[in-house]
Parts: C-alpha cells; structure tokens; sequence
C-alpha cells in the first residue's frame, strides 16, 4: 500500500461554455476499472443526445491503468489533454467524464485540446484535490486526573484526535503516520509523565487537503 496519494476531494460537476459549446466534467473517484466504466456508462445514458461524451482515468497505485476515449473528437483532442491534466496534479483512482453539446462553431483541432483540458481544470479547482494519507489508529489510555492536559496537548499537536472514549478511564483515538508512532508515543509518555498504555488498530487512508497544482 502507498503511504500517500493524491485524488480528488469530493465527486462533482462543474459545467463552462466555450463558443456556445457546453463542456460538462464530471469528476468522480473510483477504486477499480470496473466501477469507472460503470459510472461512464452512466453518463452516457443520462446524456444520450450529447455530440460527445469523453474519458479519461487513472486507476492503480502506480497508474497502472490509463484511459482515453475522444468519442468520436478528432483523435487526440480530448481523451488525451483531459487525461494530461489529471496527470499534472498526480491524481490517481480518479476518472474525468467531459459532455460535450455541439453549440454550432467550431473549435478546430487546438481550440479542442484546450476547451477538454479546462473543462477538467476548472471541474478540479471546485472539487478540490486531498492527499491521501495510510495512518494508523493509535489508543492512548489514561486515568481521568490526566486527560485534561493531555487532550491540550494533543489539540495543540500536530495529530489528528479521531475520537475520546469515557469509561472508568479516558481513552484517545488518534490517527498517527506509521513512521510517526514512535514519536507519538514518546511525547504522550512526556505529556502524562508515562502514566498511560497504549494500543495499535488498523490502518486506513485519510483525506488531507491540498492546493491543486498550476
């Protein structure tokens, strides 16, 4: 598993018109080839009288799959720019469908390229990009006397508190970097004097905002 990765915020639609031309991109997340041609089938139904409706995903930790469809655009006019723009930003697991509806002029083979590409831009400058991060579940547990200073101090950190537990004792739930869980530790130790115990749970992936890329 990558300990970090870079996709989208949240799925959307954001639509720009260009010469009377409507681009329509939708941006959604997707974990498999499957699901993204799924989704695309989708779109295609729901917009069936669209001159065109173009693709473009990244899928993999390593990009392993790469997709561009123009959708009867000139050959490398829509599929590819939009696919460069996900690319720049270093997205991955993430699939761009722009529609197209043919508003009469002509964009000629460059004007194409650049209305594909900012259809895509455009669409992920509203939803956001997030980086992706793999962190571990962390349990800090403490008597009650303690959980006051501690959960200032945690607040006041750089960790993340998932949530604080209250039995006959306070629990912490943090989500910790996996390279960080030693020095996690060692500063809940200072912060409670070692007065606490500690325990690991499962790792997941977790959104962290970032600026797209110009």
């Amino acid at each position: 598993m990558l300990k970090s990765y870079y996709t989208i915020e949240k799925d959307g639609i954001v639509e720009i018109e260009i010469k009377k031309s409507r681009f329509i991109c939708h941006l959604k997340r997707v974990a498999t080839e499957a699901e993204a041609q799924d989704y695309i089938q989708t779109l295609k139904k729901e917009h069936v009288k669209a001159n065109h409706n173009c693709v473009a995903y990244l899928i993999g930790d390593h990009n392993e799959i790469q997709r561009a469809y123009d959708d009867g655009e000139p050959s490398g006019t829509a599929g590819v720019p939009m696919l460069e723009v996900l690319k720049k930003q270093e997205l991955k697991n993430v699939v761009a469908v722009v529609t197209r509806y043919f508003g009469g002029t002509k964009l000629g083979a460059g004007g194409l390229i650049r209305a594909y590409g900012k259809a895509v831009s455009t669409a992920l400058e509203e939803m956001g990009v997030v980086e992706r991060k793999l962190q571990t579940e962390m349990k800090a547990t403490v008597q009650y006397p303690a959980s006051g200073k501690l959960e200032n101090d945690l607040r006041e950190s750089a960790y993340r508190i998932k949530e604080i537990l209250y039995t006959d004792q306070v629990t912490f739930v943090c989500f910790v970097d996996e390279a960080e869980i030693n020095v996690f530790q060692k500063e809940v130790i200072d912060w409670t004097n070692g007065q606490v115990a500690f325990s690991k749970g499962e790792k997941s992936y977790h959104d962290l905002k970032r600026t797209p890329a110009q």
